[in-house]
């Protein structure tokens, strides 16, 4: 059960570290390469959540609420799954 709550928890960061580094300019080798990294390892959990929630439009901007939905389910599953052990 620690397993899965650790898990939980780096995927919750990862995803954190997703959204602040979706609002730093492109450039430099360091920054591009932490923003490949990050895509890679949570793409999978956020294209199917965008894929019944599509971001919001809000004028010629979009609202990408993917992650918001993802951090919530995180740590729902993980209070669920504390309140087991």
């Amino acid at each position: 059960m620690g397993l899965v709550l650790f898990a939980l928890n780096i995927l919750f960061f990862l995803v954190i570290a997703r959204i602040i580094i979706s609002w730093l300019p492109p450039g430099g080798d360091f920054v591009e390469s932490a923003r490949r990294f990050l895509m890679t390892t949570t793409e999978w959990l956020l294209g199917p959540v965008r894929r019944v929630v599509p971001p919001l439009r809000l004028g010629g901007a979009a609202l990408d609420l993917s992650p918001l939905i993802v951090i919530v389910g995180i740590q729902l599953l993980s209070g669920f799954l504390f309140s087991l052990s």
